[in-house]
């Protein structure tokens, strides 16, 4: 898995938890199905499942979850299933794809105008040195180029 919403996600989850996801909130699946003109088979669900979902995510879902059977109560449980899929990742594709690292020099250990170490002068830390972590969308971008600029501000006075 990947995309924004899996690589910030990254950022909060612990190896080995598992995480819940709802494929598709707000959306009742079953709900076409009360039309007793629709064919209640996997043809059907996959066209439903495609119309939400990215096609291969559909596809593989369906491979993978078939209902147990055609019943009303067994597409209510399907239904359970796609918005509480839960899973817990094998494992990250590491620092050659991460997006941004978390932990580094505390906060507290440097000043906030210069980046200056408190114990030790004309030692500054800068962007992702220092335990700061924001959220995606250019955030961590903004707080490495900022601090560079206090610190560089700094050293030019």
């Amino acid at each position: 898995m990947s995309g924004p919403a899996i690589l910030q996600i990254s950022s909060y989850c612990k190896p080995g938890e598992a995480l819940e996801i709802d494929l598709a909130p707000e959306i009742e699946w079953t709900r076409p199905w009360h039309d007793p003109n629709l064919p209640r088979n996997l043809h059907s669900a996959k066209q439903l499942l495609r119309a939400a979902l990215p096609h291969r995510l559909a596809d593989r879902w369906l491979d993978l979850h078939p209902p147990q059977t055609w019943t009303n109560r067994s597409l209510e449980v399907w239904e359970r299933e796609l918005h509480c899929w839960t899973i817990v990742p094998a494992g990250t594709e590491g620092y050659a794809k991460a997006e941004v690292t978390a932990g580094g020099v505390d906060t507290n250990e440097l000043s906030a105008k210069t980046m200056e170490c408190r114990k030790v002068a004309g030692l500054f830390f800068i962007g992702e040195v220092v335990d700061v972590t924001g959220q995606l969308g250019g955030f961590n971008f903004q707080w490495a180029w900022a601090s560079g600029f206090c610190a560089g501000q700094a050293l030019a006075t």
